[in-house]
């Protein structure tokens, strides 16, 4: 067994194995389709790695599908109850690529609200207002990230902000999974802020953070 399962390989797969390996936690790293990507990565991070591909068995107790929403909405139907009693971690923003102008889940929901319907995981928001650039290093500016996490289950919970906490990050709970609604929403405005030319301080390399007073 290994302590998480974080599935792909593209920048925040990189980011989340590599704070799993500041964390000192064991990752199992599922390529999509081609194994070789995640033996790359593994060798590149160094760590407990062990590289394998989408199908595998899921030997982490959590899971993190490093895809865009519909990708691991597929992901968990694919698992089935292979995911139950598992936690979930949806770090993603359903942004609707057709308009890039809302969000492609209904307003009432969220992705990961969507994805608790299909799956008899434990599903957590997490990390979905982080940028992978930012990831790697674990902070911003002398800052550490903050890690907003929304969820219904105490240990699940726990579970993410352990694991954030001791990749260095700042675990932050708001609340209960339906609060995955405003963090997909700050997500979203944090990726046009950095996608908007007219701010190019802000180009994928900020980070969302909420300071107490003195």
């Amino acid at each position: 067994m290994t302590d998480l399962t974080i599935i792909g390989t593209g920048n925040m797969a990189r980011g989340l194995a590599a704070r799993a390996v500041a964390a000192g936690r064991s990752v199992q790293l599922l390529a999509h389709e081609d194994r070789a990507k995640a033996e790359a990565l593994a060798t590149e991070l160094g760590g407990t790695i062990t590289p394998g591909v989408l199908g595998d068995q899921l030997t982490g107790a959590m899971v993190i599908p490093a895809v865009y929403f519909d990708a691991s909405r597929a992901i968990a139907e694919q698992y089935g109850d292979a995911l139950n009693g598992k936690v979930y971690v949806d770090i993603t923003n359903p942004v609707d690529f057709a308009t890039f102008d809302s969000l492609s889940v209904p307003a009432d929901s969220s992705a990961a609200e969507e994805l608790q319907k299909v799956t008899g995981a434990k599903v957590v928001k997490a990390f979905n207002t982080t940028f992978a650039a930012t990831l790697t290093d674990g902070t911003v500016a002398g800052h550490p990230l903050d890690v907003l996490i929304a969820g219904d289950d105490a240990d699940a919970i726990q579970a993410v902000a352990g694991f954030a906490s001791a990749a260095g990050l700042n675990p932050v709970v708001v609340g209960p999974q339906r609060r995955a609604r405003q963090l997909e929403h700050m997500g979203f405005l944090h990726i046009l802020l950095s996608a908007s030319d007219e701010l190019p301080a802000y180009q994928w390399n900020s980070a969302l953070k909420v300071i107490p007073a003195a």
